[in-house]
């Protein structure tokens, strides 16, 4: 008999609302390929391209397992030049990881107008959801 559970949408809605306030006046910073293997994997060779700002609270309540974030404070000044592919969203104390996520123009978890960043330009979120998988 496999496992396979499956959790209802009061479930999912509840884990997400869990896992939002932890970016609470958190950071997401933006890197280039190649993406680590889950958020406890270190940064090794990825070059960090921008780093914005979480607010106070970082996501509205979430429904049906998808919490979708408030405004993001933009980066004003990139770091550097590349593509990004990839994120991590960190706790407020800037060190500890949450969750990472993919990086696009549309289809992935975070949003952006473009994913080609350069050094000094400003970089901002078009939108960023959170979503609790049912199983």
């Amino acid at each position: 008999m496999s496992l396979s559970p499956k959790r209802s949408n009061t479930a999912v809605s509840a884990a997400a609302d869990a896992v939002c306030p932890l970016l609470n006046n958190g950071y997401l910073r933006l890197y280039t390929d190649p993406k680590p293997s889950d958020a406890n994997t270190a940064i090794s060779t990825q070059t960090l391209l921008a780093e914005l700002r979480f607010n106070t609270t970082a996501f509205g309540a979430s429904s049906n397992g998808v919490a979708t974030a408030n405004a993001i404070t933009a980066d004003s000044s990139a770091d550097n030049t590349g593509t990004a592919t990839w994120f991590r969203a960190l706790k407020s104390d800037g060190t500890t990881a949450v969750l990472d996520g993919s990086v696009g123009t549309s289809s992935a978890d975070l949003i952006l107008n473009s994913v080609s960043i350069s050094a000094g330009a400003q970089v901002s979120v078009t939108s960023f959801t959170y979503t609790e998988n049912k199983g």
